[in-house]
């Protein structure tokens, strides 16, 4: 893809653009300002056992090896049989049943299963870059970009390799996908992340969002050779495999009030920011809870604002108002107008950022409103082929082909606090409804319910069929 201005986006629009531009630091400057980090990562990578156990890793450190002479096979008191080391001390047999409870008690704690994974691996935490940690956790576990880094498929072109940001993920990759149960240290990423984004450069808290969208620029910068195939008529087209994966095209309808003719745009777009509801006089805020203590997989819960009501929103006709008037190409005056933005190409993964962050004044605060999320949703009722359809009378879509557009979800990253003390988790799908909750270096099981209740923040849609287990 050609480098896409970042100047035409509408107010208001919510989507964020692609921008190529280079912009960051020098080379010389950024491995000057990241010189310390790396001197830190030798001495972090040689003490990772010390963090890990500050850090109450249990469930992902490498158990230690017991002869096997030691070893006992003991039963729980039906069917299930666990292994017990002879070393231990020994308990007799002649117990009074009064003792058994107490002896019982401890052996819970064996049995207790290792939240474990491949693909699944914790990331230490460098100093304020959980929002770093959250977003690789998403970015590993899409199918195309798994199976993109594991079978080598880039081909660097850059002079100095060691600044390319792709090689660097797919050693990510590789790492995350290894086997091994031990913390990952990404300072390596981090490093590059300096140099390429200079205004993410430096050890401060940093919002989730505006990483994803750096991490995606500069992947997309660093892979544009890497499909070999570009469209002939088309020479802002890019195929690389970010482009692949995440590039919609968003359309802009543009209404003139007087003639009534359309002047229609349509641009590329990595993800969709979605306006929240800024009070809640009409919806409850707090965690809803049903009778039965479970939550529907694809109905949003009653009274409360959902994702797709944030998408009805945005994409709902929006009179610009007099303020606003703009030129119109049939009438040759200005005249007042209407907007309404759909989907025109939808992507593989959709990205969905709910906006919790706005300024009000000189200020900034945090919207907490619940927003209810789908594990299945169908976008359809979002496309531009649908609007045109309804004004055809009810005609069917063109493109609307049984579970073309259905997607699912497979990501969320969370922002638990307030803008002036936050901490970014995630939760991540693996084995269809299998979740995990990724804190930093800290990953454990997460059911349905732990997932549709919490504060989501960016939401990671697959589309169905595409997808691998």
């Amino acid at each position: 893809m050609a480098q896409v201005p970042e100047t035409s986006l509408p107010s208001g629009s919510g989507a964020r653009w692609i921008s190529g531009g280079g912009g960051g630091a020098s080379p010389e400057e950024a491995v000057e300002k990241a010189g310390k980090m790396e001197a830190a990562a030798g001495a972090t990578k040689a003490s990772s056992g010390r963090e890990a156990e500050e850090m109450k890793l249990e469930p992902l450190q490498e158990p230690k090896p017991v002869p096997e002479e030691n070893l006992t096979w003991t039963s729980s008191g039906g069917d299930e049989k666990f292994m017990t080391s002879g070393t231990e001390d020994k308990q007799s047999t002649c117990e009074t049943k009064e003792q058994e409870p107490k002896l019982v008690k401890p052996k819970k704690k064996r049995r207790k299963k290792s939240v474990y994974t491949v693909g699944l691996r914790g990331l230490i935490n460098l100093g304020n870059t959980c929002f770093m940690n959250c977003i690789v956790q998403a970015l590993t576990h899409i199918p195309l970009l798994k199976d993109f880094f594991l079978s080598d498929k880039h081909k660097c072109i850059m002079t100095s390799p060691s600044l390319c940001l792709v090689c660097e993920m797919s050693s990510l990759f590789h790492a995350m996908y290894s086997g091994s149960r031990t913390p990952h240290i990404p300072y390596k990423l981090l490093h590059l992340i300096w140099i390429h984004a200079e205004h993410l450069a430096g050890y401060r808290q940093q919002d989730a969002h505006e990483f994803l969208i750096a991490i995606l620029d500069v992947l997309h910068r660093h892979s544009k050779d890497d499909s070999g195939v570009q469209e002939a008529n088309n020479p802002n087209c890019c195929n690389c495999i970010i482009d692949q994966i995440f590039t919609g095209g968003l359309q802009s309808d543009v209404t003139c009030q007087a003639c009534h003719s359309v002047s229609t745009t349509i641009d590329p777009c990595w993800d969709i920011s979605l306006d929240l509801p800024g009070s809640c006089a009409t919806f409850d805020s707090q965690n809803p809870e049903r009778a039965d203590g479970t939550v529907s997989r694809d109905d949003h819960i009653p009274g409360i604002p959902s994702l797709t009501d944030c998408l009805q929103w945005f994409t709902r006709p929006e009179h610009l108002g007099s303020s606003a008037k703009i030129k119109c190409n049939s009438c040759q005056s200005y005249q007042e107008s209407t907007k309404q933005l759909t989907m025109k190409k939808l992507p593989i993964v959709a990205c969905f950022h709910l906006k919790r962050f706005e300024h009000v004044g000189k200020q900034r605060r945090k919207i907490n409103t619940f927003i209810s999320f789908p594990l299945e949703l169908d976008m359809t009722p979002f496309l531009a082929s649908t609007k045109e359809s309804r004004m055809k009378e009810g005609q069917p879509p063109a493109d609307c082909v049984p579970n073309e557009n259905k997607y699912s979800l497979f990501a969320v990253i969370n922002h638990h606090g307030t803008l002036e003390s936050g901490h970014y988790t995630s939760f991540i799908r693996q084995q269809k409804d299998q979740w995990f909750s990724c804190d930093d270096a800290i990953i454990t099981k997460a059911t349905i319910e732990d997932l549709l209740y919490s504060e989501g923040y960016l939401l990671f849609y697959h589309k169905q069929g595409l997808e691998k287990d």
